[in-house]
């Protein structure tokens, strides 16, 4: 899946600022390790080939990237199936989940949700996809631009 450059902005500069934790720098040291490798006083102005430098400065001082765990063994089809919704629905990524998790039970990522919670986003999800697929049935009339859609009781116009 393509990465859009502003959201690779936004996980780079995040990167630098974790390094920054993991490597226990001060705020003087860090901009000093900024200015020295990309000749920037903030992370804010680094363009792509300054996050790089950074990134590759931070990981020869003993920076380790850490990918998201994987869900338990247990969730792992409930997980499957709300990627499958998503990727149903258009290619969205797994942080739209995550805003649903966050709205709907205030955990902030959904593989962190229960058995039960999972459950209620796939029923969240599956709704959603039939909503779109009615509007995506809808056909557009003469008149005003109207769209007529399918009565749900009767099936008629």
């Amino acid at each position: 899946m393509p990465t859009h450059a502003p959201d690779l902005r936004k996980r780079e500069l995040a990167q630098i600022h974790i390094a920054r934790q993991q490597l226990g720098m001060d705020d003087d040291t860090y901009r000093a390790m900024l200015w020295t490798v990309a000749r920037v006083k903030s992370a804010a102005d680094l363009d792509w080939a300054g996050r790089k430098q950074v990134l590759d400065h931070c990981k020869a001082k003993g920076f380790k990237i850490k990918s998201r765990p994987a869900p338990a063994k247990s969730k792992a089809a409930l997980v499957a199936k709300i990627r499958a919704l998503l990727i149903a629905a258009g290619n969205r990524p797994d942080a739209y989940a995550d805003g649903m998790a966050r709205r709907m039970f205030k955990v902030e990522r959904f593989g962190w949700c229960t058995h039960q919670q999972l459950g209620k986003l796939i029923a969240a999800l599956a709704i959603d996809a039939r909503r779109h697929a009615d509007t995506a049935l809808a056909e557009p009339s003469g008149a005003g631009g109207v769209a007529k859609t399918r009565s749900p009781q009767t099936g008629e116009k």
